[in-house]
């Protein structure tokens, strides 16, 4: 029962772990965290400011305001400088960088800087805002949580920008905005599982900053427009106004790409002594200002429900402007949206205050709101988000269309001087240039399980005994076996399993079940590979079978997917295609199907297919297999291939020898032709269909294709055929008397000497002579396999069988020199998987030893 239970709960948790599921719950515990922390640094600036401007009454405003800037930036600076420099300056770039994969820091410690930072720097007066602050704490809280939980490496990054997304929604009180923000600006991707994630962060994040913030969830909000009107008499003041704030927008961002420049070039201060002056000096400049200018955040308010008049929005712009630029250049931790906002809203109120002086239609205030916007357009280029942010913090469905023509014109004529954004020319000022992310996450997000996996698994049974286990762990070079019952996988064990077994106590006679993992970590043949790769690491497996329910189809091992990447990494990127139609079969004869196994022989040559025939029947005879016979009609891709007709007589003539042989040696042979659009194609559909067990084909022995290991046809099946593969490169004496055999140790070296003694049959007397090569650097080299082999093979072989050992550096050279003394006629080569990986990056040794011998040269891969 308690197994039961067990067995259950690992479903459960599977089932919520899996990718898309986890991607939404973990969405939503990053829009309580963000909002909370909004909600944390909203009330801290609050109180912070409000006591500052409590204290400017109270005391001489000449010393407070100047002193707590000086007290105030020095902190903050010392804070960023001495714990985390990353959290200098808006943070918006550097999460803009983070997701289109620039590797900089995002974690933790910096949101805390931040957030403390931040803090200091808005509550001492400096004009900046706190929604770059929030974006940036917002984000390194998503990309914390991922490290902390298992996170699916194809929803880190809509993760991660749901965690900023959150951070605007809660400082704007705006959730629309904030997933505007994440598809136009930050990942400009409108999948579900962006959209999805973004929407319940968001959504979470606005829910608590209103909670716990200072708005309610009535949206009853102060800044709300009530009298608001629309005439067609004022387009050309909108239009206007577009401009203008087009202009001002690229004056701004340029202006603070000059500010940081001459920061780092004139002013050669720490970090903590420029806050500190710019505290000082941002003081000094608002105790010369009106009293309404000591609260940044009054100011906007004050411009948008009409107190002030003209002047005071012309002085406000200016003021604004020049301490926005003086203060972000210093690296002050602090936001560039709401000061933006600020700047629109005085400009909008002047180009208002001048329609009410000439036509007297629309308050200056409506101008102010809309003027937001468009400032909002030009500095970020995102018009969208811009429109979306002021009606959501106003709620007032007439400002819609002027938000709609301010908005489009400012962000045109913008981008008609600058194309950037401020947060990109904040990268390129730092030297990161990024670009639009392609539509499809690189070749581990193209590819899925089912185009790498090994379609034949080994496999133990549920009712096998531990003493049966060891004896196949023993045989095989592979350290985990998935087991099966009634043809269902029902868990998987491993080398650690069987060890344990001693330290348990547990006798030989204690059957699989009873020491197995339960319910294994598996996965369709759809994941990606992205998945399957975290999958791996996060439970540190080397790897994992591929079911179809809990059908098992198929595994997948770390080296399959190291060895995509090789291919990515050698010019050969691996790409999804699209499918070929299917070969057809346009001659066929079957025989009687007596064998234990099926060997298939592609036939294409004339000059080499009698050797392979008899190669195929010797080893067909050995092992009690049928033959089967292909040859393969290529047409065009643009023909269908059940539909072109093709000549037959070569292909026919080529079968008709197999027909032949077989009933020489009293083979059962069978025979098919198929038109298809490509070779490997063909005899993958082939292998498939009749289950073959062994593919013999002959190899050319070199290639010129760039990027591949033997050939393009070659290549493919040694990656998808789920069966053992012989190629063969036949010299032109065709003589089989003298063998050589390199040994590796390998899978594949056992195969070729289990193969050995039926192809050796092909001599009346041969003569093997088994060669180990061993590095220099091995003092006393192991030759036990080397022994044990040549024992093997005397029990099997009537000829000589010899054995020797060699010390080199080179492992081809030491083959071909020892094939050369030997006069061999034929070397035998074993090549797996992970050795043809070292062959890609370090020289292909099969192709090196053909392309420099003139003997038959058979390889073999299991």
């Amino acid at each position: 029962m308690l197994a039961k239970s067990k067995i259950l709960g690992l479903r459960f948790l599977r089932q919520l772990l899996r990718p898309k599921r986890l991607a939404f719950v973990e969405a939503c515990v990053i829009g309580l965290v963000s909002g909370f922390a909004a909600v944390i640094l909203g009330q801290a600036v609050d109180w912070a400011g409000g006591w500052r401007v409590h204290l400017s009454y109270l005391w001489p405003v000449y010393l407070v305001l100047p002193g707590i800037g000086l007290l105030g930036g020095m902190l903050a600076g010392w804070l960023v400088e001495r714990f985390a420099p990353e959290a200098s300056g808006s943070g918006m770039s550097e999460v803009k960088a983070v997701l289109a994969r620039v590797p900089m820091p995002l974690n933790l410690r910096i949101a805390l800087v931040k957030l403390v930072s931040a803090t200091l720097v808005l509550g001492s007066g400096m004009p900046l805002g706190r929604e770059g602050p929030t974006v940036q704490i917002g984000a390194a809280l998503a990309n914390q949580l991922s490290n902390w939980v298992p996170t699916s490496p194809e929803h880190r990054r809509q993760l991660i920008a749901a965690g900023a997304g959150a951070g605007l929604a809660a400082a704007f009180n705006a959730p629309i905005a904030g997933v505007l923000f994440v598809v136009e600006e930050l990942l400009q991707d409108v999948s579900g599982i962006t959209l999805g994630t973004a929407i319940l962060a968001s959504f979470i994040a606005a829910v608590i900053s209103r909670l716990y913030g200072s708005h309610s969830l009535d949206l009853k909000l102060n800044l709300a427009v009530t009298n608001t009107t629309f005439f067609a008499q004022e387009i050309p003041f909108y239009l206007i106004l577009g401009v203008l704030a087009g202009l001002v927008g690229i004056l701004f961002n340029k202006s603070i790409i000059a500010s940081l420049k001459i920061n780092r070039r004139v002013l050669n201060f720490s970090l903590p002594w420029r806050l500190g002056i710019v505290g000082l000096v941002t003081g000094v400049m608002i105790a010369l200002l009106p009293v309404t200018f000591r609260n940044n955040a009054g100011l906007r308010e004050l411009l948008l429900v009409g107190t002030g008049d003209w002047s005071f929005a012309a002085i406000a712009l200016v003021v604004q402007f020049t301490l926005i630029i003086f203060t972000y250049g210093s690296g002050a931790p602090g936001g560039l949206l709401v000061p933006s906002l600020v700047l629109g809203a005085a400009l909008g109120y002047l180009v208002g205050a001048v329609e009410h002086s000439l036509l007297g239609l629309s308050a200056a205030t409506t101008y102010a709101h809309v003027g937001m916007a468009a400032m909002f357009s030009a500095v970020s280029k995102v018009p969208i988000t811009a429109v979306i942010i002021v009606f959501e913090m106003t709620t007032d469905f007439n400002l819609v269309l002027p938000l709609m023509i301010v908005s489009v014109v400012a962000y045109l004529v913008a981008e008609k001087i600058d194309k950037r954004s401020i947060y990109d020319l904040l990268l390129e000022w730092k030297g990161i240039h990024i670009t639009k992310e392609p539509s499809i996450e690189g070749i581990l997000g193209q590819l899925n399980a089912a185009d790498v996996m090994q379609g034949r698994v080994e496999t133990l049974s549920s009712q096998m005994s531990i003493e049966e286990a060891l004896q196949a762990f023993s045989n095989s070079a592979h350290h985990n076996f998935p087991v099966l019952e009634n043809g269902k996988i029902v868990g998987i064990v491993t080398q650690k399993d069987l060890v344990n077994t001693g330290s348990q106590h547990l006798g030989k006679d204690t059957l699989i079940r009873d020491i197995m993992t339960p319910e294994p970590m598996k996965v369709s043949p759809a994941t990606s590979l992205a998945y399957v790769l975290h999958v791996l690491n996060r439970y540190n497996l080397s790897c994992l079978p591929v079911a179809e329910g809990r059908k098992l189809v198929g595994i997948i091992t770390r080296s399959d997917i190291i060895r995509v990447e090789a291919e990515r990494l050698n010019g050969n990127n691996p790409q999804i295609q699209a499918k070929s139609a299917p070969s057809y079969i346009i001659h066929q004869t079957r025989a009687p199907a007596t064998g234990k196994g099926r060997l298939l022989v592609p036939l294409s040559h004339p000059q080499t297919a009698q050797t392979l025939l008899e190669m195929a029947a010797a080893i067909a005879k050995a092992h009690n297999y049928e033959i089967e016979c292909l040859q393969v009609i290529i047409v065009p891709p643009n023909r269908i291939p059940s539909q072109t007709p093709v000549e037959t007589d070569r292909s026919l003539g080529l079968l008709q020898q197999a027909i032949i042989l077989g009933e020489d040696w009293r083979i059962p042979i069978h025979t098919q032709i198929r038109v298809a659009h490509n070779v490997a194609t063909a005899i993958l559909e082939v292998v498939k269909a009749q289950q073959i067990d062994l593919v013999l084909m002959g190899w050319k022995g070199t290639t010129s294709t760039p990027g591949r290991v033997f050939s393009r046809v070659v290549d493919t099946l040694i990656r998808q055929a789920p069966c053992d593969v012989i190629l063969a490169k036949l010299s032109e004496k065709r003589v089989f008397d003298r063998w050589l055999l390199p040994m590796a140790g390998g899978p594949n070296s056992k195969q070729a000497i289990k193969l050995l003694p039926a192809l050796a049959c092909l001599s009346t007397s041969p003569q093997i002579k088994l060669c180990q090569v061993f590095q220099l650097n091995e003092s006393i080299p192991d030759t036990t396999l080397l022994e044990k082999s040549v024992r093997f093979l005397r029990s099997r072989v009537k000829g000589k069988v010899l054995a020797t050992s060699v010390k080199a550096n080179s492992i081809s050279d030491a083959v071909l020199e020892c094939a050369q003394a030997d006069n061999s006629d034929v070397i035998v080569l074993g090549a797996s998987r992970e050795s043809l990986l070292r062959q890609v990056m370090q020289g292909n040794i099969p192709e090196n030893i053909s392309r420099k011998s003139d003997c038959t040269v058979i390889m073999v891969k299991t």
